[in-house]
């Protein structure tokens, strides 16, 4: 959506005044915070358009405006800039708060998950590492149709995962005739083979391929595609455990969750739907190349959510994702202090996993 500059700064502005005051913001309240000064008249004209334009709306006829969750998100991927004061801030609790050598990997969990919620005023979210995660013990890529090839996957429990893969593109751009493509695909299967067994899925899928060769360049993205959504499968069949801190501090400074029907709701969601929200934040993998997910609102699939924003990031162990840290709170969400919070403990998890484990 084009903005013009005014309507862009109108916009920010709304945003940022409705999240540090939870109230309706009208045209006067902006004046100010231009420079040089502009009529509230202008603003009200801006205010409208975006209105009309879906990212602003009034709850009352009488008040003034208040970000929709389409304001909020044009907001957070265009005007947000992680606080790296709040970044160091977190990177120095964290470091002299939590020892895992120590107390171990869970109280350590347990330990930055309260510092999240105490420091945010969010509800902190962090996964467990999953369990030895899936490896890869045969694969076979074998032809079914022109075109049309069948990825066969032996995982080191015996389990056995397949999948479709379009090779029409990478055939036909190689000129190869359907008995030569059943050539290379044989010797693909030996070369991959050779290079992957023992490995796990999520590792295989973060690999940088160029470092198998370029003999079999062209079959690489889809591959590595297919791989990244194997090792998605096999981490959603993990019952997923959640350390949960910081219902008492959202009930306590969030006014949105005031209502006793929506912290019930939340409240349900966290203590009888784990594994869908597990899913839900387990979902920072590398698919759309962001280091931080963050879901506002109608975003959400999980329909307790749709009042809420989630700020999501995986933490690794050696360069595989193995769980994540996530920050639920209201769509009137610091977003600047969220993501800063969230993408320094997933590196700090991360540093001392790999490190310590």
């Amino acid at each position: 959506m084009k903005l013009s500059n005014r309507q862009q700064q109108v916009l920010g502005a709304t945003v940022r005044h409705y999240i540090a005051t939870a109230k309706p913001v009208g045209s006067e309240a902006l004046v100010e915070g231009f420079n040089p000064r502009v009529s509230p008249a202008t603003i009200r004209n801006a205010m409208g358009y975006l209105e009309k334009a879906g990212l602003l709306y009034q709850p009352h006829t009488s008040a003034g405006r208040v970000p929709s969750d389409s304001g909020y998100r044009i907001y957070v991927d265009q005007f947000v800039i992680p606080s790296n004061q709040v970044a160091r801030q977190v990177d120095q609790m964290l470091a002299s708060q939590l020892d895992v050598e120590k107390s171990g990997l869970e109280t350590v969990l347990r330990g930055a998950a309260q510092i999240l919620s105490n420091l945010s005023g969010y509800i902190a979210l962090i996964t467990l590492p999953l369990p030895s995660l899936a490896c890869l013990r045969h694969l076979q890529l074998v032809q079914i149709d022109p075109g049309q090839v069948m990825l066969i996957v032996v995982l080191d429990s015996y389990e056995t995962e397949s999948m479709i893969l379009d090779f029409s593109q990478s055939a036909d751009a190689s000129g190869l005739e359907l008995e030569a493509l059943e050539r290379e695909l044989q010797i693909l299967s030996n070369f991959l083979n050779a290079h992957l067994r023992g490995r796990s899925l999520a590792e295989i899928a973060a690999l940088d391929w160029s470092e198998l060769g370029r003999q079999f360049d062209r079959y690489v993205e889809l591959l590595q595609t297919s791989m990244l959504e194997l090792s998605r499968r096999t981490h959603a069949s993990f019952p997923t455990q959640i350390l949960i801190s910081g219902v008492a501090e959202v009930l306590r400074r969030q006014p949105e969750f005031a209502e006793i029907q929506q912290i019930q709701t939340i409240l349900q969601l966290l203590e009888s739907e784990q594994d869908q929200l597990g899913a839900l934040i387990f979902t920072s993998t590398g698919l759309d190349n962001k280091r931080v997910m963050v879901r506002i609102g109608s975003e959400n699939p999980l329909e307790p959510m749709r009042t809420c924003a989630l700020v999501a990031a995986a933490y690794y162990r050696d360069e595989v994702p193995v769980g994540s840290v996530g920050m639920l709170g209201p769509t009137r969400m610091v977003y600047e202090d969220a993501i800063a919070i969230v993408e320094t403990t997933a590196d700090y998890l991360s540093e001392t996993l790999s490190q310590s484990l």
